[in-house]
């Protein structure tokens, strides 16, 4: 399993984007906006998205979630 922390918004909270190392599939954590900053670390690293996963509602970790 590898990560990549990817500072999002003016706050700079973190988004996570997880995958496996194997099948490259990845799952994005709290993507709370910066969507293009988080599209083109999903491209970087080669993975395919299959999950976004929310530790909790706040607009600052959920308002990329759509």
């Amino acid at each position: 399993m590898k990560y990549r922390i990817i500072p999002v918004t003016p706050f700079q909270q973190n988004c996570t984007l997880w995958w496996c190392e194997s099948t490259k599939k990845a799952a994005v954590v709290d993507p709370g906006g910066d969507i293009e900053k988080i599209l083109l670390a999903i491209e970087e690293e080669g993975v395919v998205l299959e999950k976004i996963l929310l530790t909790h509602g706040h607009i600052d970790h959920v308002g990329g979630t759509g």
